[in-house]
Formats: structure tokens, C-alpha cells, sequence
């Protein structure tokens, strides 16, 4: 009903139920909206006992659709511990329920404690020289985790992995408790797991087995031995999958960004697509350390699985290998990265704010580059989500190309869908355009171009209803087949073979999180912000805008990455203009400055101090003689060759340095 109820019911079931939260993003005018509702409501009685499943109006609840970002309907937000963990847009049964049995598998999954007498019980027995304060500060640090943020316990993943290690290293982990127990109040007392102890020929046949697993004979074990031998390779499984988890853990961490800096960022930029990070490989040359605000996936060019081939220096790689290579320089550069999404801007004082939806915490800024792009509107019916990279696109320039000589299908009647169109038709053998009115809405000249090509043909009245796909070399992998059309007056319904599916009905710029910063709109783009003077700069002064959030005319992956370059440099030009910078790399260059400055003085002053003592003593020169003329007197009785002598000289000379 509200969403400080929302709030309320998603921090019961983190701490006090342990199970998900599943949520339907719906409205009452929406056609896929009501066909999944039944879907939904039989779900929800499924695993009533295991999820929490709840409905969330669009209409009434447009703050909660804003704060996570849902654009079409119907979308389903997974949460997790009180967090987002996953989502999905669209009329998909199969999907849904993929999800939910992910989600609810993830949450038994991590549905264990690890307390503080199971720890000391533990070291007791196989490590007594820890005492009580370095196993409390052991289980502190687990507590304290990134992954157990908010929770004061050693719980979930952070507690699996920490007993994973403590097994590695003496062949035995300590037992863990259920966080939460089926039936039971949040304050019932947890009954501890037991691990199933196998008899004495289970043990013998496991030691055996372990010994030389590969030519263990298990048509002759026992239903035990199978079980532990079922329980030894799960076990392998998720030691790895846990090993490779800590490796990525480890190398985010290692370049996230640290709060706590009492300066403000010089320089702040949302996104991380390739404008975002070209941006940030210039800023970061320049010296203004930037951190970027990005989701860990997400994005157009994230979400490409064929390959980029348009992107100069990049051949034959897809787009996440491109995000990675930029994100790549541009950690090497000194960039750090918020794996997060804003949620608002507030530019009513300076240094800007910049708000997220993980912590309440603002990131105080100097300047913001706003490179969030724009995401391609999406028909949402079965089987677009699913066959993305296999054949749906909502780019014909970027993946025109890979179908030559193959029938294709476009949906839209825009001036977008007309340039599409005709693109296509350059290599495609056959274009049909599906239009859900009996007139485009696109310009005359590009619409008269279109009805008059010869290869395309126009599907007036229609549209598509699904998308077909169909596996290919006995792998997983799986591409369109053909597209079922259904006309909106008539109600006829018929299947066409394509090989790929365009989708040209528009673009969203995601600029929602700066409704209330007073930035100036693009009136003729609604929702693209408007720039000034042939640059980057918005209506409010440090406010720069990159890619396709600003381009509603190009929205390639090269026009956004030089824009973003732009971006950086206009961004630098207006903090100098400001007299503003890097103030925490300023202040440490002043301090060392500083200290080198003394350090001299002190030098100075100490070799003065030494230089006196010896002139004022009137010691120096006088020992200086003496010692002349004892190597002279010496040099004479020596029978030793010069060459000997000053050979010796050299050496000494050496020695004393």
C-alpha cells in the first residue's frame, strides 16, 4: 500500500523469515500484465511456504517503480536478503518460475549461522592455541563482511565460505546452525545440523574411494556410499564455484570505492557503458581519480552475445569483452568503481550529492557526467527475452549485417523502424515490417521509400504475438526460427519463418533519477537532456551528459565512448575555471611538500652545525696534517710499487664510501 510498508515487509523477511521477496510490477491496463496474473496468483500458492510473494501497482506505486528502474510491464524483482538480486520483463511463465526456484534455492542455500560457542567448540578441539579474543575477532570479521551488510551475525554465504576455508585447512569445518527455522518464530531457538555419520564400511569404502576415486567401483557400494561419495564431488563443485567467487570478490574490491574521504569527489560519473568509461579513462589521465556508478551488469552493450563488429580495434569480440577491455584501462588509469544505481541527484547545493539504493550515504561531488545511455523499448511477449543475441535485436546497424541473405522481421512504424528497414533490406533477402496501425507514423519521404522497395513487405494492422525459437548443433544455444503475427482487426493469427526479429518501437533514456534536479529536458527528444554551445554541458552548470542519455539520433557504442571522452574533458575545463580539483590529492601533495621542506631544513641546518664545530675547534685541518705526514713518512719506507700504493688508496677510498 505504501512504500514505507514495502520497506517494512522486505526487512521482516530478510532478518526475522529469511525468505525471498517476489514482486509484480503490473498495471490494471496492460494485456501481458492480466495474462500473468493467474500465473503469478498459482505460483504464489506453490511456494506460499517458501517465497513471499507480492503485487505492486505501477500506477499507485510510481516511487517504487522508479527506484528500481521499471520501464515496461510486467517486471519481476527478486529480493534477497533486502536486496535486488534479480529481475526480468515480460509474459514469460517458464521464466518466472526459473527465477523463483533460483532465488528460493539461493536463499535455503544460505540459510545458515555460524555462532560463536560452535567456533570455540571448534578451535578447542583442532586449533587450542586460539583464545577466546581471536576467535571472537575471527567471527567479528565474518559478521562484518560486504556480504552480510546490515546483519550483525556471521550468517549465509560469508558463514559457508569461512567454514569452507577453516575445512581446507584442518580437513574439518565447524558446524553451522539454520539462521532461520521452518514454523518457528524469529526468536525460536535454532536447532544445530548433523552431519550423517556412515557406518563403519561406509567409512572404510569412502576412504577407499577418496584414495582412488577414479577406479572405485560403485555398482558395488552400499545406498551410504553412494550418498557420501554424491556429498564428496557436491562438495569439490562448490569449493570451486566458491574459489572463483572469492578471485572476482577479491579484484572488485580491490578497485571499489572507499567512503569515508572528507572531500568531496572531483569528478562523479553515472554509468558504465562505453561512454561512462571512456569518460572515466580521460578523467582519470587528468588526474581527477573519478569513480563510477554502474550496476555489475547490465547495459545495450553488456547485453550483446554476437559479436561487435563495427567498434574500431575490435574484431571478432562480443560486448561485454569490449565493456571489459575499457573497464580494464580504465581501472589502470586510477578509476574506482560503486557497484550500484542511483537513485536520485541533489543539486541544490554544492557540492552535489549523489544518492544510491544500497546505502543511505551520499556521494558529495564536485562534478557529475550523467552517462546512463538509453534502453531500447521491448515488445514483451514470450521469447523475446529469451532469444536475445540468437536473433532479437533492437539494433540493425550493430547486427544488420550477420543476417545477409536471410529473411528478417521489424517491428515498428517510427522513423526509426523506416531507417531500419531499409538498412536491412541492403543485405537481408527479405524485410517484412509489422505495423500495428494502417498508417506510419514516421516522415513522408522515409515511409514512401519504404512501401516502394521491393523487398520489403508491409504487415499493416499487425502484431507479434511470439517469437519461435529452436536449438541449434545439440547445444544450448538457441535462435529464432519464426514469428507468430496476429492482426488486431480481423483477430487472424499466422506463423512466418524469419531468422532474426528487429525491434524499432523507441527508446527510454534512463534519466528518471534526475526528475527533481532541475535539469533541462530535450523538448523535441522527451526524456533526452538537452546540451548547450555544441558540448556536453546540461542547463546546470557540473552537470555533463555522455552517450545516448543526450543522442537520440545515433546510439552507437563510438558516438557514446567520443562524447564521453568530450564529457571528461569539458568536465576538467569547467573545474579549473571553478578553481576546483582533486582537493585530497592537492592536500597530500602539500603536506609532502611540506615534509620535504623541512626535511631539507633540517639537513641544512645539521650540516652547518657540523661544519661549525670543526671551524670553531680548529681541530680539523691540524689532524688533517698529521695524517699527511705519517703517509708520507710511510711512502718512503714502503718498498711496495707506486701503482701497488695507489691501488690501495682506491681500495680504501672505496671501503670507507
Amino acid at each position: 500500500k505504501s512504500t514505507h510498508e514495502f520497506d517494512r515487509l522486505l526487512e521482516k523477511h530478510s532478518k526475522e523469515t529469511g525468505l525471498p521477496v517476489i514482486a509484480d510490477f503490473y498495471s490494471d491496463g496492460c494485456g501481458p500484465c492480466r495474462m500473468m496474473a493467474p500465473i503469478f496468483k498459482k505460483l504464489a500458492k506453490e511456494k506460499k511456504d517458501e517465497a513471499v510473494f507480492i503485487k505492486i501497482d505501477t500506477n499507485a506505486q510510481y516511487e517504487l517503480s522508479g527506484r528500481y528502474s521499471v520501464r515496461s510491464i510486467p517486471t519481476f524483482v527478486f529480493f534477497h536478503n533486502g536486496k535486488k538480486f534479480q529481475e526480468f520483463s515480460g509474459a514469460g511463465e517458464q521464466q518466472l518460475r526459473q527465477y523463483t526456484d533460483m532465488i528460493i534455492g539461493k536463499s535455503k542455500d544460505e540459510n545458515v549461522k555460524l555462532t560463536l560457542e560452535s567456533l570455540t567448540a571448534y578451535y578447542a578441539e583442532y586449533d587450542a592455541s586460539k583464545d577466546a579474543d581471536a576467535v571472537q575477532s575471527l567471527l567479528n570479521k565474518c559478521a562484518g563482511s560486504k556480504a552480510n551488510k546490515n546483519v550483525e551475525e556471521c550468517v549465509g554465504a560469508s558463514a559457508f565460505n569461512l567454514t569452507r576455508k577453516l575445512k581446507k585447512k584442518y580437513k574439518k569445518g565447524p558446524k553451522l546452525v539454520p539462521r532461520f527455522v521452518p514454523g518457528e518464530g524469529a526468536d525460536a531457538e535454532p536447532t544445530t545440523t548433523t552431519e550423517q555419520q556412515p557406518s563403519s564400511s561406509s567409512k572404510r569404502s569412502k576412504s577407499k574411494a577418496n584414495n582412488d576415486p577414479k577406479t572405485a567401483n560403485l555398482s558395488l557400494a552400499t545406498m551410504e556410499e553412494l550418498q557420501a561419495e554424491i556429498e564428496r564431488r557436491m562438495d569439490e563443485l562448490r569449493d570451486a564455484e566458491a574459489d572463483a567467487e572469492d578471485d572476482e570478490d577479491e579484484n572488485e574490491d580491490l578497485h571499489a570505492f572507499q567512503r569515508g574521504s572528507p572531500f568531496p569527489q572531483p569528478v562523479t560519473i553515472i554509468g558504465g557503458g562505453p561512454a561512462g568509461l571512456s569518460a572515466a579513462i580521460y578523467a582519470a589521465r587528468s588526474g581527477l581519480s573519478p569513480v563510477v556508478i554502474a550496476p555489475p551488469m547490465g547495459g545495450q552493450l553488456l547485453g550483446k552475445g554476437v559479436d561487435v563488429e563495427n567498434y574500431p580495434g575490435m574484431f571478432n569480440v562480443t560486448g561485454p569483452e569490449v565493456v571489459s577491455s575499457m573497464r580494464a584501462q580504465a581501472i589502470e588509469f586510477g578509476t574506482t568503481f560503486e557497484a550500484d544505481i542511483v537513485t536520485r541527484v541533489d543539486t541544490s547545493s554544492r557540492p552535489f550529492r549523489v544518492y544510491v539504493n544500497e546505502t543511505d550515504e551520499p556521494i558529495e561531488t564536485h562534478a557529475i557526467i550523467v552517462a546512463t545511455g538509453a534502453e531500447s523499448n521491448w515488445l514483451g511477449i514470450p521469447g523475446e527475452y529469451e532469444l536475445r543475441g540468437g536473433g532479437v535485436s533492437s539494433c540493425a546497424i550493430c547486427d544488420g549485417s550477420i543476417y545477409k541473405g536471410k529473411d528478417v522481421v521489424i517491428v515498428g512504424g517510427g522513423d526509426a523502424a523506416m531507417e531500419d528497414a531499409l538498412v536491412l533490406a541492403r543485405t537481408s533477402s527479405s524485410v517484412t515490417l509489422v505495423h500495428r496501425r494502417k498508417e506510419f507514423r514516421a516522415s513522408k519521404i522515409l515511409a514512401q521509400r519504404v512501401m516502394e522497395h521491393p523487398l520489403i513487405t508491409i504487415r499493416w494492422d499487425t502484431i507479434v504475438t511470439e517469437i519461435v525459437g529452436e536449438s541449434i548443433d545439440d547445444d544450448d544455444k538457441r535462435v529464432v526460427k519464426s514469428a507468430v503475427l496476429s492482426n488486431v482487426v480481423t483477430g487472424e493469427m499466422d506463423t512466418i519463418p524469419t531468422d532474426a526479429v528487429f525491434v524499432a518501437i523507441g527508446h527510454t533514456p534512463a534519466t528518471q533519477f534526475l526528475n527533481n534536479a532541475n535539469v533541462q529536458y530535450n523538448e523535441a527528444h522527451p526524456g533526452y537532456l538537452m546540451t548547450y554551445e555544441g558540448s556536453t554541458k546540461t542547463s546546470i552548470p557540473g552537470i555533463f551528459a555522455a552517450g545516448d542519455v543526450s543522442d537520440a539520433i545515433y546510439r552507437q557504442a563510438i558516438t557514446s565512448a567520443g562524447s564521453g571522452a568530450a564529457a571528461a574533458l569539458d568536465a576538467e575545463r569547467w573545474l579549473s575555471e571553478e578553481g576546483l580539483g582533486n582537493e585530497a590529492a592537492e592536500m597530500e601533495a602539500e603536506l609532502m611538500a611540506e615534509l620535504m621542506s623541512e626535511s631539507h631544513a633540517h639537513e641544512k641546518s645539521a650540516a652547518d652545525a657540523h661544519y661549525n664545530v670543526y671551524e670553531d675547534a680548529g681541530g680539523a685541518n691540524a689532524t688533517t696534517k698529521a695524517r699527511r705526514k705519517d703517509k708520507a713518512k710511510n711512502k718512503d719506507k714502503s718498498t711496495a710499487p707506486p701503482q701497488e700504493e695507489v691501488m690501495v688508496e682506491e681500495d680504501e677510498s672505496v671501503l670507507e664510501l
